[in-house]
């Protein structure tokens, strides 16, 4: 019961003291631009997420992916759930981007994964890893949309696919990942598939 006092939670983006249970500090979690509720979409997808990939949000979805912050899944799955039209994710499996298998052994984790597992927590939804990535498709940072369509197009399958799936990411970019991971779902028999992520970039 002492820890809190001794070690108090620090905010992941100012590294001020931030409320017990929380990610960010209210000035921080105050700086974080909202986004609409209704779904975009992106590469065919129907797509939600809660912020702006910028600021406060931008070292939240870092702190988990460079820093094993797994704690702060929680907070952006509570941003999803909480922001999400009425009943987009109900009903569905939620299945993760997958990383490379040589990007998840360095890591030691898929971030995508970790968000799921917290989104399942909130949701009672099942989480179904059915994507895997194929081998020679590199990493995509630096590419622009045009580059990163075309080296993600048929980057992934899909086993054992739900007929109902939510793709989850932690932040979605061009939609160039969202469109490989749908196309290996409906190859797989899916019919029905949205997104979710916690940030997004240009956001409107």
């Amino acid at each position: 019961m002492l820890t809190p006092l001794l070690a108090p939670p620090l905010c992941w983006s100012c590294a001020r003291t931030a409320p017990p249970g929380l990610a960010l500090c209210h000035d921080c979690s105050r700086g974080l631009r909202r986004l609409p509720p209704e779904p975009v979409t992106l590469a065919g997808v129907p797509c939600f997420a809660p912020v702006a990939y910028e600021g406060p949000a931008r070292d939240l979805v870092r702190a988990l992916k460079f820093r094993a912050a797994l704690a702060v899944a929680g907070a952006m799955a509570a941003a999803i759930v909480a922001g999400a039209p009425p009943g987009f994710l109900a009903g569905a499996a939620l299945v993760p981007v997958p990383l490379s298998r040589r990007r998840e052994r360095r890591r030691g984790f898929n971030q995508a994964h970790a968000l799921s597992l917290a989104l399942a927590r909130r949701t009672g939804a099942e989480v179904v890893p059915c994507l895997r990535r194929r081998a020679g498709h590199g990493t995509q940072v630096g590419r622009d949309r045009s580059e990163r369509s075309r080296a993600l197009r048929g980057s992934m399958t899909a086993s054992e696919a739900p007929a109902d799936a939510v793709i989850v990411d932690d932040v979605v970019t061009t939609g160039a990942t969202l469109a490989a991971a749908a196309e290996a779902l409906r190859c797989a028999g899916c019919t029905g598939i949205r997104a979710v992520a916690y940030a997004r970039t240009g956001g409107r």
